[in-house]
């Protein structure tokens, strides 16, 4: 298996489990008290677009050429540590 391989398979398996941590902050806010903060609500919009933002990273790098995808990891990491920053502040949010 390559690089490029090993790479996307690890970031694929990140965002199923980014996947389940946004569902169990929904389901956290969802069964709250009806006072919902609307920064929860919006933290968790907002993880939903980087998380999406973050799969389309991944996608590029699927179907770029060899050479390229070296270039896009370098972006797509950035996208990735962005939604670990988001997610850690969100999940502290709704604690």
């Amino acid at each position: 298996m390559n690089s490029r391989t090993e790479y996307v398979e690890r970031l694929s398996a990140q965002l199923v489990e980014w996947d389940r941590q946004i569902e169990q902050l929904k389901d956290k806010v969802a069964s709250s008290t009806p006072e919902i903060p609307v920064d929860h609500a919006n933290a968790i919009a907002a993880l939903k677009i980087k998380r999406d933002e973050a799969a389309e990273k991944l996608q590029g790098i699927s179907t770029a050429g060899d050479h390229e995808w070296e270039e896009l990891k370098s972006g797509t990491d950035d996208v990735w540590g962005e939604v670990r920053s988001i997610l850690h502040d969100a999940i502290m949010k709704i604690k």
